[in-house]
């Protein structure tokens, strides 16, 4: 009876409410609730809002004035008619003006193309983000079914030990087995419970991993629906590298990387060539004075004040304005050179990454075929450790090995079953990562 209560606090975990959460569920939440992706998608819609010819200087710039001009003047001049004269001015000028660049060596149309390439720098930014999240929730995802296929593995051993001191106990009675032989059943359910409970644990941790790759604050008891299934399918190392050289994002945005070296150097290039502006404007100016003048007509001096009557004065222009920049000690030569090592800084940076990728590529295609036959090999091992646990449970009961023998056989057991799940959750993994480098996660 003490042992079956043992086993009734082991399972109660399983009573619990659970939410179904399926793989593509799993997925959605992460890309839904995680930062990283979160502030890439931040960093596209900025891009998309800088996309535009009005950042680029092609269309004119027309700007409204409003200014004031006061002043105050004193003169006293004895040659002259008017010998001294006290006047305040105060004047309203309001104005509008408008500059428009005419031509500048076409910078506008390439700042345009550098806007629309950042934009697409951004988008495979976020789509390296996107795959990055995705492989991490599924190998959390089948991390968790690993964890839980162990802990019913070990449940089915656990029952197994359980009927095995109930048969002990029934020998006992009828006087067919001695204390030791029920006291190492005994033992060996302690031990398996022991196991089962640190796997419990273990399985319950490899969840709380995957809710927080999934950005999920509310800890939630998931019941994973998918099943754990070894990989079977065949891929070409050729046509691998050829979706990695067409589809890889790092490889994408590296590429990109290039083309912006290449059309800025084309800006500091275009820089040489003259630039022609379209200056217009006008300003109305009301200007009124107020003060006294002294008139002095054949030494008879006369004083008079302002009237305060206000003049107005409306001025127009249009302008047109070509400069060229005939020295400026080398500057441009240098900026040009320097944007050209850039653009061979960006190629070989190409190079070695796709250098880089190719030869991971291959590893990891290496891994996947080794691991397939690795799966296969446990597969078989776990099905001739069940026989073997079959045959020695008949074997057992029929008085034909010891305690200890048939200990060793559910040991062994366990242990190929723990081989052959580690062995499909590294073949998920590689072919998890070979769907990340030729860029198929999201596709």
């Amino acid at each position: 009876m003490r042992f079956l209560m043992v086993g009734s606090l082991l399972f109660s975990v399983s009573l619990q409410a659970q939410e179904a959460l399926s793989l593509e569920q799993a997925i959605a939440k992460g890309l839904t609730n995680n930062y990283q992706v979160r502030l890439s998608q931040a960093s596209v819609a900025i891009a998309e809002n800088n996309n535009d010819w009005s950042l680029t200087g092609k269309y004119p710039e027309v700007n409204l004035t409003l200014g004031s001009d006061n002043s105050y003047s004193s003169t006293d001049n004895p040659a002259s008619v008017v010998t001294q004269s006290s006047v305040i001015s105060n004047a309203i000028v309001p104005g509008v003006s408008a500059s428009w660049i005419l031509y500048n060596g076409s910078r506008v149309t390439y700042a345009k193309d550098q806007l629309a390439k950042q934009l697409n720098l951004s988008q495979e930014q976020l789509e390296v983000q996107i795959q990055n999240t995705i492989q991490s929730i599924i190998q959390a995802y089948y991390g968790a079914l690993v964890q839980r296929e162990q802990l019913a593995v070990l449940q089915e051993v656990l029952g197994l030990s359980r009927d095995r001191i109930r048969y002990q106990e029934t020998r006992q009675e009828f006087g067919q087995a001695g204390a030791f032989d029920l006291v190492q059943a005994q033992d060996a359910y302690l031990n398996d419970s022991t196991t089962y409970l640190v796997q419990q644990n273990a399985y319950q941790n490899a969840l709380r991993n995957l809710q927080l790759i999934m950005g999920v604050d509310t800890p939630t008891n998931y019941q994973l629906t998918d099943s754990l299934e070894s990989a079977s399918t065949a891929y070409s190392q050729q046509d691998l590298e050829e979706k990695l050289l067409r589809n890889n994002p790092d490889l994408q945005a590296s590429n990109i990387n290039i083309q912006l070296a290449a059309l800025n150097t084309e800006i500091l290039s275009v820089a040489r060539l003259p630039q022609i502006s379209l200056n217009a404007g006008a300003n109305y100016n009301i200007n009124v004075s107020n003060g006294s003048q002294t008139f002095n007509f054949g030494g008879m001096p006369s004083e008079q004040n302002l009237p305060g009557v206000a003049s107005r004065t409306l001025r127009g222009f249009v302008n047109l304005t070509a400069s060229y920049n005939i020295y400026d000690g080398g500057a441009r030569r240098r900026r040009i050179e320097t944007a050209q090592l850039q653009e061979m800084q960006s190629q070989l940076q190409y190079a070695s990454l796709e250098q880089s990728l190719k030869t991971q590529l291959a590893n990891t295609y290496a891994t996947y075929q080794n691991q397939q036959q690795l799966v296969s090999l446990t597969g078989e091992l776990v099905a001739n450790a069940r026989r073997n646990l079959t045959i020695a449970e008949e074997r057992q009961k029929g008085g034909l090995i010891n305690s200890f023998d048939y200990r060793s056989i559910q040991l062994g057991y366990i242990n190929a079953t723990q081989s052959r799940l580690n062995a499909i959750l590294n073949l998920k993994n590689t072919e998890t990562e070979l769907l990340r480098l030729t860029g198929e996660l999201v596709r």
